[in-house]
């Protein structure tokens, strides 16, 4: 019988019979053929022939009460629905959400900017015009002039080049009386996001990979600009074009406000109430507008239609609102023209000076101002004001609902109220910033052109397109290698946007992948932003976080968040129209109406389209459409009944997940379908076409009744949990048992769990980074979580198994300090591996002259100087050799006169040129070998140099460890193997830890984690420690019985010193263990004398500058409170920076040379020493006419 094979994923076209079983006698799941699935577009098509077997089992599923399931019958627990996790992390989640928004970017945003801005007219010549008519972007390519232009991103990193492409556009201008198309004219560079669609590496197989040096398992998302990998960070914002009500008890205002965000402009407008009175506020109009104004300039003239469209029928509202009419009748405003006029008196009018013009009247300005600015989301067709005017009531209403019920106020840090932008935003704003200015650069060169045209040629404004390439380049390069976003058409001024990608580790480089940044003050001390939001449940991981200031303001993601992109709004408000809900109408729909106790308000990403009696019907029918794949999965729609509201979203941003759907106490996943998805008929994407899954926000959620297991689902229960491990995010994950620990002790490993050393990726070995920690035997760990393995850390681990005793042992492992066993320490435990990149460039000057490359300089007797031994013939060292403190390795030299532009060498002048040595030396206190030696060049075609230098270091006194709970030691002691513990069989620990390490930190993970690794080991087989589940320790315990091992876990152990056997059982077993990259090596510093600062004389500071040692403010004053005097005059003075000065008797100020030339004698000059710090100071203080005087005294 022929073996099994595994389904391949292929379009079946319709013509082709699918195979069929074979009929032999086998059983019938055992087919001679592969199975082939049809594409998903296949699964649309109803009257498309069934023919394969998962397919029509797959159908028969989908149908509700299947198998003549009940509504009462009891509810299965289905088995091995985590499956669903990898299913969907390969389609969305972790970075995908980052790509996807690049992609958006690329395909759709980059068009949508081109055609608000596509046309470029001149002032100068009327007949002139230039349209864009498309625009591409190509595939990464070099900027030289190489034969290939293919790049990829690994060579992008070596050559320190941008990993971008081109952008082009197709033109039509005219050119005299000619129209002129042009395709494919470059425009600029676009740096492109790895693993993107425009990505070479997108899409492509692990072999493919390989021979391209780049490792499957990175995550990919960032781009690489000047030869650095840098990130967007996800960006948190407060949602735009939203409704949201604050108060402020101080200065007793209430307020609604809405940021409107459109592609021409970004605008705050309030509706507030202070003192009892309502305004409308803008920054464009200099004063606060009372209410009634602002509604009677958008049409309503009536006040009685004015109190019923913002007070409703209700009597508190009624009576509250009715103050503002006088309002009307105090400004003496009661027609429309009247109310306009009054606002345009206020808008402030900014025009450009040249564009001026004759000036309007007010109720033009107030027309223009009303219809574009303010409530710029809200779109005014034909000065028809009814949507403004409805939205400006609704505001309103929601301010005297506030003013009337407090709990109705919004919270600006519920996550519902939150939009993230991700890189595809960020940069889809930065290309219309630097589109406007190429436009408007293009526009004033070709202006400059036709003003005085040439006689000889006739102008192409080709040329022009050309020579404004640069700035779309440089624009985007600028903006990611800084990390500010500093646009000024929408007053935007953001520092901090990208990071440099940390390669510490694997995990902390996929962390970084999933971080959000606040925009929030770090300073300021208020816990509101900072606190756990119940609304963050399953969205944004709960323990992985920074301490100190930080702490709560940066976030990560959930490992099964996706962040939804922009969907269109015209198909939705259609949808809508069909599914009856009735358009409103201003000169039929009256306060009455809108307000009566059964109509709901229908709004479409915060804008009112609509209104409807029946919403329960509405939102059921709403999302039937969603669950059938009519509309896109990511829409959600949900009723707030305390506005009486249905708000549909659309719009980007969003956080959303996804959970299985539960009808009539049914989840809707059975275990059959999980079998085919094993089997791999089928995709997450069908299970969201076929309604069993749907994604639902935050606000959705609130909407809906979630059991976290199939056991306690209940007859109102609308949807299931896939698995509760994924509150936690990807850093998180790969703590065991981490429900099992105090909560501050997670947080703490998801900070060190990004420090530890391990393995980066598989091309780890052909990268040249700044500084790179490789462990150089890093370990799976014996008790994995299910996160660990969808995020592919067991491939690239960050640790090792320590055989533990948890025991006390002389008194070196006080406080959290470890001791380590020696003979570990020599078999490779802990041992790790320094990179340390060091690059110089061979400069060409524009004078001619250029740096050189020398052999080692020879002494007059022929011989070498001993620091330049391992320099070549070429002047850089050979891979392989020993490089010891103070060693020359890359012997550069430079010219002289490298600056000097009147110099010029000439023809066969070469010879004159005088070099001064400017070598590369090694300044660690360590040996290390060259590991690589790099030449190549740059874009601009300049000689780099880059050596990469490796030490090798094993475990030392206070290198630094972790555990997975946040429990960090240092090594305090390194023991001989004969003088440690060891049990019956003769094994001994690789650590000892003090087990007072224990009782306060409440880590109990840690002691299930040994017993795992225990039982594990016996066993032979793998233990999971997943959130909320994993390996029970009963079962744990019954193998350590079975084994013939304490259930407990303890072991008896035999002293190694005396050879007695240990008074009690010790714990025994082992631990994950990870070693940090704070090392002894790298910390320690001392110093006797060294350099000084220039300007104070006093000692540099910080170790890389051989700096010294500051006593501070605090220390002074112990010395002060010990009444060491001369101690404190030898460190402040004598050691630092002691000066001796000339200074008058007379008049107390300082001379020179024996002389006062203030008294212009030198008869009571004398001399003393003081700090030059203080000299200093008593200059700058006279410099700004403040006169220090000395006072002297005879001691």
């Amino acid at each position: 019988m022929p073996p099994r094979k595994v389904p391949v994923r292929k379009a079946v076209p319709s013509a082709t019979p699918a195979p069929v079983a074979s009929t032999s006698s086998a059983p019938l799941h055992t087919t001679s053929q592969p199975t082939p699935t049809p594409a998903p577009s296949t699964f649309q098509d109803n009257n498309a022939e069934l023919r394969e077997e998962g397919l029509a089992e797959w159908e028969e599923m989908c149908r509700p009460n299947w198998k003549g399931l009940g509504l009462m019958d009891p509810i299965k627990n289905v088995e091995d629905k985590w499956l669903l996790l990898p299913a969907f992390l390969k389609v969305k989640g972790l970075v995908k959400q980052h790509i996807d928004s690049f992609n958006y970017f690329v395909d759709v945003d980059l068009a949508n900017i081109l055609k608000a801005n596509n046309k470029v007219l001149s002032d100068v010549d009327p007949k002139f015009w230039l349209k864009y008519t498309g625009i591409h972007v190509g595939m990464p390519s070099r900027n030289d002039d190489s034969f290939d232009k293919s790049v990829t991103p690994h060579e992008c990193r070596l050559r320190d080049t941008t990993y971008a492409a081109t952008i082009t556009v197709d033109v039509q201008y005219t050119r005299g009386n000619v129209i002129v198309r042009r395709k494919g004219v470059p425009i600029g560079r676009l740096p492109i996001m790895l693993r993107s669609n425009k990505c070479v590496l997108a899409g492509q197989s692990e072999a493919v990979l390989a021979r391209m040096t780049e490792c499957p398992l990175d995550p990919g998302g960032y781009f690489i600009v000047k030869g650095t990998e840098k990130v967007i960070l996800v960006q948190e914002q407060l949602s735009k074009n939203r409704i949201i009500v604050e108060t402020d008890p101080v200065k007793g205002i209430v307020q609604a406000s809405v940021t409107s965000s459109t592609h021409e402009r970004k605008s705050k407008t309030y509706v507030l109430m202070k003192k009892n009175r309502i305004y409308l506020r803008h920054n464009s109009i200099n004063e606060d507008i009372p209410i009634c104004i602002a509604l009677k300039a958008m049409g309503i003239q009536a006040d009685k239609e004015i109190l019923l469209i913002c007070a409703g029928t209700t009597e508190a509202h009624k009576s509250a609102f009715a103050p503002n009419i006088e309002d009307c009748a105090l400004a003496g405003v009661f027609t429309t023209h009247q109310a306009l006029e009054y606002i345009g008196a206020r808008v402030k009018v900014t025009r450009r000076g040249f564009q001026a013009g004759p000036k309007r009247p007010a109720w033009e300005e107030a027309m223009e101002a009303l219809a574009t600015i303010v409530l710029a989301h809200v779109e005014v067709k034909g000065m028809d004001f009814k949507h403004k005017a409805i939205y400006i009531a609704t505001m309103t209403r929601r301010v005297l609902m506030a003013m009337a019920d407090e709990k109705l106020v919004d919270d600006r840090d519920y996550v519902g109220n939150k939009r993230l932008e991700l890189a595809g935003q960020l940069l889809s704003l930065l290309f219309e910033d630097i589109f406007k200015t190429f436009n408007q650069n293009l526009k004033s060169s070709i202006d400059k052109v036709l003003k005085k045209p040439s006689r000889t040629s006739e102008f192409d404004a080709y040329q022009s397109l050309l020579y404004q390439s640069d700035l779309i380049t440089s624009g985007f390069v600028r903006a990611i290698s800084t990390g500010n976003w500093s646009l000024k058409r929408f007053k935007m001024e953001r520092a901090g946007v990208t990071h440099v990608l940390s390669r510490l580790s694997f995990i902390s480089a996929l962390g970084m992948m999933t971080r959000i940044s606040s925009q929030f003050e770090k300073t300021r001390k208020v816990s509101g932003p900072r606190a756990l939001q119940p609304s963050q449940w399953g969205m944004l991981c709960t323990s992985d976080t920074p301490e100190g200031e930080a702490c709560g303001l940066v976030k990560n993601l959930a490992l099964m968040t996706h962040i939804t992109t922009d969907v269109e709004e015209e198909p939705i408000k259609r949808i809508v129209y069909m599914l009856g809900v009735e358009g409103i109408d201003i000169t039929l729909s009256t306060g009455t109406e809108i307000y009566s106790p059964h109509t709901f308000v229908v709004n479409v990403n915060g804008s009112i389209v609509g209104l409807t009696r029946f919403p329960a019907r509405f939102v059921a029918n709403f999302r039937k459409l969603r669950r059938s794949g009519r509309i896109s999965e990511f829409i959600s729609v949900y009723i707030n009944h305390h506005h009486h509201t249905v708000h549909i979203a659309s719009d980007g941003g969003r956080i959303c997940r996804p959970m299985i759907i539960v009808e009539n106490r049914q989840p809707r996943v059975r275990t059959e379908h999980i079998d085919l998805l094993k089997r791999g008929v089928v995709t997450f994407d069908d299970f969201l076409k076929k309604g069993l899954i749907e994604y639902l926000d935050v606000n959705e959620e609130n909407d809906s009744h979630i059991a976290l297991y199939e056991s306690s689902i209940e007859p109102s229960t609308t949807h299931l949990e896939i698995e509760p491990f994924t509150i936690l995010g990807a850093v998180a994950g790969l703590i065991p048992y981490p429900h099992h620990n105090q909560s501050p002790r997670n947080t703490y490993q998801c900070a060190m769990g990004k420090q530890s050393i391990g393995a980066i990726a598989y091309n780890q070995l052909n990268r040249i980074d700044t500084l790179l920690y490789l462990s150089v035997y890093p370990q799976q760990p014996m008790v994995k979580t299910k996160t660990i393995e969808l995020i592919g850390y067991d491939r690239l681990p960050a640790g090792q198994n320590a055989t533990v005793a948890v025991m006390s042992y002389s008194g070196y492992d006080i406080e959290d300090a470890l001791i380590l066993n020696k003979a570990s320490l020599d078999r490779g435990y802990g041992r790790c591996q320094v990179f340390r990149k060091n690059a110089t460039l061979i400069r060409k000057y524009p004078n001619g002259t250029f740096d050189r490359l020398a052999d080692a300089p020879r002494e007059p007797d022929g011989s070498i100087q001993k620091r330049y031994d391992i320099i070549q013939a070429d002047g850089i060292a050979g891979v392989g050799e020993r490089v010891d403190p103070g060693d020359v390795y890359v012997n550069k030299q430079s010219p002289i006169n490298a600056n000097d532009n009147t110099f010029n060498t000439g023809q066969g002048a070469t010879a004159s040129i005088s070099y001064r040595n400017t070598p590369m030396t090694y300044k660690s206190p360590m040996a290390g070998y060259v590991d690589k030696v790099m030449v190549t060049d740059t874009d601009n075609d300049q000689t780099l140099v880059k050596v990469l230098l490796r030490q090798t270091r094993r475990p030392e006194l206070g290198d630094k460890f972790s555990s997975r709970h946040g429990q960090k030691g240092v090594c305090g002691l390194i023991v001989n193997q004969e003088d440690m513990p060891f049990n019956d069989q003769g094994i001994n620990p690789d650590t000892i830890m003090n087990p007072h390490g224990f009782p306060s930190r409440m880590t109990v993970g840690k002691m299930i984690e040994l017993l795992a690794g225990k039982a594990g080991v016996l066993s032979g087989s793998l233990q999971y420690g997943t959130a909320f589940g994993g390996s029970k320790v009963e079962d744990m315990s019954r193998i350590l019985i079975g084994c013939g091992f304490s259930y407990a876990g303890k072991d008896m152990l035999t002293s190694g010193i005396t050879g007695e056997p240990l008074e009690c059982y010790v714990y025994f077993g082992p631990i994950y263990y990870q070693k940090l990259k704070h090392m002894v090596m790298d910390k320690m510093h001392a110093r006797a004398k060294g350099p000084r600062a220039v300007l104070t004389r006093q000692p540099t500071e910080g170790r890389s500058r051989d700096g010294g040692l500051r006593l501070g403010e605090m220390e002074r004053d112990c010395l002060i409170g010990y009444g060491a005097t001369q101690l404190l005059l030898e460190r402040l003075m004598i050691s630092s920076d002691a000066f001796e000065i000339n200074a008058c008797e007379a008049c107390g100020l300082m001379g020179y040379n024996g002389w006062c030339p203030y008294c212009k004698s030198s008869k009571k000059v004398a001399k003393l020493t003081i700090p030059y710090a203080a000299k200093l100071l008593f200059q700058e203080l006279t410099a700004m006419n403040v006169l220090p005087r000395l006072v002297l005294e005879d001691a």
